[in-house]
C-alpha cells in the first residue's frame, strides 16, 4: 500500500523538486522560464507553491531540465528513473513487513497486562 498524499503535499513536492532540478542544472528562474517558454513570474509562483501546472507545462519543464516528468513527483528526483521503481517496491515491502509484524504481535503474542487485566 503506497503512502497517501494530499493535494498540498503533492504541490510542495513538485515545487521542491522543480527548484532542486533547476539548481542541479545551474539555471536561474529566468533562464528556465525563457527556455521553457513560460513567464518568469509563473515559474516563480510554481516554485513557491502559489500556482499549479498543466501536463503541458510539466512536459516543457522536464524537457528543459532533461528529466522524466515523473522526477517532479519522486522523493529523490536526481536518482535515475530505473531506481524509482526499485525504491517504490522496497518502500512498499517495508511497509507490508511492518504491518505483518504488527498483525502477528496482535494476533499471536500474549496480551499485555492492561488487556489481560482491564480493571487495573
Amino acid at each position: 500500500m503506497a503512502k497517501r498524499f494530499d493535494g498540498q503535499e503533492i504541490r510542495e513536492l513538485f515545487s521542491r523538486n522543480l527548484k532542486l532540478l533547476r539548481h542541479h542544472n545551474n539555471l536561474s528562474q529566468l533562464a528556465l522560464s525563457v527556455k521553457a517558454g513560460l513567464a518568469h513570474n509563473f515559474v516563480n509562483d510554481i516554485e513557491n507553491g502559489k500556482k499549479w501546472v498543466s501536463p503541458n507545462t510539466i512536459a516543457k519543464l522536464a524537457g528543459v531540465l532533461d528529466v522524466e516528468p515523473g522526477a517532479f513527483f519522486q522523493s529523490n528526483p536526481l536518482d535515475p528513473p530505473e531506481t524509482w521503481k526499485i525504491r517504490s517496491y522496497l518502500d512498499e515491502l517495508s511497509m507490508r513487513f511492518t504491518q505483518a509484524v504488527g498483525d502477528i504481535k496482535e494476533n499471536y503474542l500474549p496480551y499485555n497486562e492492561k488487556k489481560d487485566n482491564p480493571g487495573r
